[in-house]
């Protein structure tokens, strides 16, 4: 194949069938009739099923066993895109933002230079302009970059904070600071601690904020807290507020908690990694109401708006920080005397070197969807989520986590089989209705018809958490989804 001499007509068969296999999947998993897992452990999955093997071989194996590979490799994975999938917050597979992963993948190039990524890095600055007017900033006045997931965005959070507060760590390091401590919900996702672990901050100096019943951060806690390190003699510097919990779908009050952070000094950042599509929405963007006094804020694309994985952008109020912040002038990348504006030349912004082109699957879909297209897919979502809360609600074996509407498509329930119905809900009763959700799981990942996620919260017995982020799923998927859990779960015996 090519680069070899006259290999085109064989790499034009080869990428052809590949198509083929691939067009295939995207058929079945949007037939409606395929399973979203043909699920296999990992001993079997290790020893080799049906022709399809994992062991590498020192010897080249013909094109033919290639293109099993890449068919078996597809069967025996988990099909995300497919509408009965509600495992995780990301789901789905838009066709444009698929083309333009293809696209990505062929052009084959890396984002820290216009040099090298002329295009790619023009339409990145673009989104994040268009971010800062959604989020409601000022134009001209604020930074930002794509990172490897929200994760990663949310640990540039802390630097870039970090920072602002204590320049002299970039050259002395953690031993010329004091005792930092920052400040995040309950209920907030587990990077933060581990943020503070790679920046030697500590987890130990990650406190935990009281949410209420709702899962909302309790802004007169924070404050509590936020006293109480000062007394002892430590340094807050930081507080993360949430737009859509993990778990609850919960949007922190922002504007309360922004009053907080500038009463006390504090650096103001909002995990929107979830929430943050709801700025699409005329409807529903009123519950990120204050995220615009945010210093940064964390927004992943590749969740709400169906982007394929990963695009997470982190994004910055104060333009000039993320530069001095990461800035170490490697020459052999950034000359200063280019032929062209060099300000353009992203990479010193960023914790990485290489960096993979995210922008072009999320700038390809907003030029195919508008915003508003988006919009309509978001508000899709959102009907999906109260058709299933209020479906729920009529159901005598199936019981809500809470009882209030949900604010995101995080709907989270209990099914109660006929072995638990009648029974005093005592101790017992939540040992034995913890074990029920999880072998519901287990017969749900074997027949592999639907999959959605649980977890137990504190001293709640495990529970399903079912969240809706894939526009091909309607009000059939999800019926589907409450007859088969009630399918699977009422012979059960405890």
């Amino acid at each position: 194949m090519l680069p070899a001499r006259n290999g085109g007509r064989y790499t034009e068969d080869f990428l052809l069938e590949v198509f083929n296999i691939l067009f295939g999947y995207i058929q079945k998993t949007f037939t409606g009739k395929s399973k979203v897992l043909d699920f296999h452990h990992p001993h079997q999955l290790l020893e080799g099923l049906e022709g399809f093997n994992l062991d590498l071989s020192d010897q080249p194996e013909p094109l033919e066993q290639i293109l099993v590979d890449c068919r078996d490799a597809l069967k025996y994975g988990v099909k995300t895109g497919h509408p009965r999938y509600f495992n995780q917050l990301s789901s789905g597979l838009d066709m444009i933002g698929l083309a333009g992963e293809w696209l990505t993948a062929t052009a084959n190039t890396n984002m820290f230079t216009f040099e090298i990524a002329p295009v790619f890095i023009i339409m990145e600055e673009l989104i994040i302009k268009k971010m800062h007017e959604l989020i409601g900033w000022r134009e001209g006045q604020a930074d930002g970059i794509f990172s490897p997931g929200g994760t990663i965005s949310n640990l540039y959070s802390v630097l870039v904070a970090r920072y602002k507060f204590f320049p002299t760590v970039k050259t002395k390091g953690m031993a010329a600071l004091p005792r930092i401590v920052l400040f995040t919900s309950e209920n907030s996702h587990y990077s933060f601690e581990k943020a503070s672990a790679v920046l030697g901050i500590g987890i130990e100096n990650v406190v935990p904020v009281a949410c209420d019943d709702r899962g909302k951060m309790i802004v007169s806690d924070l404050e509590e807290k936020i006293l109480k390190e000062k007394e002892q003699g430590h340094v807050p510097f930081y507080v993360s507020a949430t737009a859509g919990t993990t778990v609850y779908g919960a949007f922190d009050p922002f504007s309360e908690i922004a009053d907080i952070c500038e009463k006390y000094g504090l650096w103001l950042h909002v995990d929107a990694a979830w929430g943050g599509g709801l700025l699409l929405s005329k409807k529903h963007r009123f519950k990120l109401n204050g995220i615009e006094r945010a210093n940064s804020v964390t927004w992943n694309p590749h969740k709400m708006m169906g982007v394929p994985l990963q695009c997470s952008a982190i994004l910055i109020r104060e333009k000039g920080l993320l530069q001095a912040c990461n800035q170490l002038c490697a020459k052999y990348l950034f000359q200063p005397d280019k032929q062209y504006d060099v300000t353009y030349d992203t990479g010193d912004k960023t914790i990485q070197c290489g960096r993979h082109v995210d922008i072009f699957k999320l700038w390809l879909m907003w030029k195919a969807k508008g915003t508003s297209g988006f919009e309509l897919q978001v508000n899709k979502c959102l009907e999906n989520a109260e058709y299933l809360y209020k479906k729920l609600k009529t159901r005598d074996n199936f019981e809500l986590v809470f009882p209030d509407e949900p604010e995101h498509t995080n709907v989270c329930f209990w099914y109660i089989p006929p072995c638990l119905q009648g029974m005093p809900k005592d101790r017992e009763w939540n040992v034995k209705l913890h074990k029920v959700t999880a072998k519901i799981k287990a017969r749900m990942m074997e027949e592999g018809t639907v999959m959605v996620s649980y977890l137990p919260l504190k001293e709640k017995p495990n529970f399903f958490r079912m969240v809706i982020s894939n526009p091909a799923a309607n009000k059939t998927d999800i019926d589907f989804v409450l007859e088969e859990i009630e399918r699977l779960g009422h012979d059960l015996k405890l």
